[in-house]
């Protein structure tokens, strides 16, 4: 298949998958739900985060936690106090665990307290331009620059300097920056341009990628999701990622 056909199907693809009826088997389902805009980014953070294995589970276990939430996660993490912190501590999903969430939840109060957006979180030090990458890398240690940081939730976050493919990351980029009228990525963000996101890359859509001619790295990390996002650019410079939609669906709802 030459290029061109090739960025035709995919387009094609892409559109197929992109689409509001997508929403409610996927864990961009749970912050869908929301409305306010951090609640929106909390929400998306924990459903991104929980997403390996079944998806029917990650929304289940997700849904769980914005529950013991109050369904208000921006709200709760700026004013829980011990009593609403000691209701999270029977919560587990695969080796998440309270240890885990306890933290998540006291980085997201002090960051909160000093910021109106997680994506604040994502700029590093060039948090007054616009158009920039997202520093995934960065993120990871600001993450973990709180005092009590566990060392077992480290390995809960990703990071390019592990050259993890950091597909949980990217995927929650690719919903909080890609900006369209499809109505599945919220768009919110401004400072991160959709052009330099990187195509959240598992086994399933690294396969299909394969078979496009479109990755030829065999290990799944970081090297590969930039190659193939590299591939990706050719076929949209604007917005690479939108062919995520393409390759998941072919991988995991087709078994291409």
């Amino acid at each position: 298949m030459d290029q061109r056909d090739l960025r035709k199907f995919l387009n094609r693809k892409a559109d197929e998958y992109n689409r509001p009826s997508f929403i409610s088997g996927d864990p961009v389902s749970i912050p869908h739900r929301f409305g306010k805009r951090q609640d929106i980014e909390i929400a998306g953070f924990f459903a991104a985060i929980f997403s390996w294995g079944h998806r029917t589970i990650i929304i289940r276990k997700t849904s769980e936690l914005m529950a013991l939430m109050d369904n208000a996660p921006h709200q709760f993490v700026l004013g829980h106090g011990e009593k609403d912190l000691r209701r999270l501590l029977g919560f587990k999903h695969r080796t998440f665990n309270a240890t885990d969430l306890l933290y998540f939840i006291e980085f997201f109060k002090q960051h909160y307290s000093r910021h109106d957006s997680l994506e604040d979180a994502f700029l590093g030090a060039g948090q007054g331009s616009a158009g920039r990458p997202a520093d995934l890398a960065g993120f990871y240690h600001y993450f973990f620059s709180l005092e009590q940081a566990p060392p077992r939730t480290y390995k809960h976050i990703a990071s390019p300097e592990k050259n993890s493919s950091c597909k949980r990351l990217n995927m929650f980029l690719r919903w909080m920056v890609r900006k369209d009228d499809k109505g599945v990525d919220f768009g919110i963000w401004q400072k991160i341009a959709p052009s330099s996101l990187i195509c959240p890359l598992d086994v399933h859509v690294a396969r299909v990628a394969r078979r496009f001619g479109l990755l030829n790295r065999t290990q799944t990390d970081w090297q590969a999701a930039r190659e193939l996002t590299d591939q990706l650019l050719i076929l949209d410079k604007d917005d690479p990622v939108k062919y995520d939609f393409a390759l998941f669906g072919l991988g995991v709802m087709e078994k291409f």
